[in-house]
């Protein structure tokens, strides 16, 4: 939690301090402790901690992870895939994501996703998706090298129609780059 103030004038807001019964690690690809001011993966436990994704086991396993800095037996951490850092006041910045996951319209997006999508296509050598612009002008750009006798036009048009057949809408490029 944090209590922004008008007199802070930060252009940036941290993410706070932890709330009462719940502990806060940036760690490591070790799982150790970074120093201040050093970025790590944002870790967060304690008592509100829920034990796992209902029905998604496999998820569960990949982002609840046994506590290794905990005091109770059975503890756990989630693993949040926050990128973040305490700052000299103790406060904990947000840096960004550790991996590929970005926000869209309120959407969280793997753009892994949409890459993988996209290179499973015959026409597609190679295949990148990165989100571009600012606040509302947000949008996915999706960078891709063709096969040889694929044609520029119809074949991003054909792309187009095969990625709505698969992912969401919120999940197609709305811009394209050969």
């Amino acid at each position: 939690a944090y209590a922004c103030r008008p007199e802070d004038g930060s252009a940036s807001v941290p993410i706070g301090r932890p709330i009462a019964n719940t502990r806060i690690h940036i760690l490591d690809e070790r799982l150790q402790p970074v120093p201040q001011g050093v970025a790590g993966e944002l870790y967060i436990g304690g008592e509100g901690l829920a034990r796992g994704y209902l029905g998604r086991p496999g998820l569960t396993a990949q982002r609840f992870i046994a506590d290794p800095h905990g005091q109770k037996p059975g503890g756990r951490l989630y693993r949040s895939g926050d990128l973040a850092r305490y700052a000299e006041d103790g406060q904990i910045e947000y840096l960004g994501r550790v991996d590929h996951q970005v926000k869209l319209r309120g959407f969280r997006i793997e753009l892994g996703e949409i890459e993988a999508a996209l290179q499973a296509q015959p026409q597609v050598r190679q295949a990148v998706v990165v989100l571009k612009g600012q606040e509302q002008d947000k949008r996915l750009v999706a960078y891709v090298v063709l096969q040889d006798s694929a044609s520029d036009d119809e074949t991003l048009q054909a792309l187009r129609t095969q990625l709505q057949q698969r992912l969401p809408e919120y999940m197609v490029p709305a811009q394209w780059v050969v």
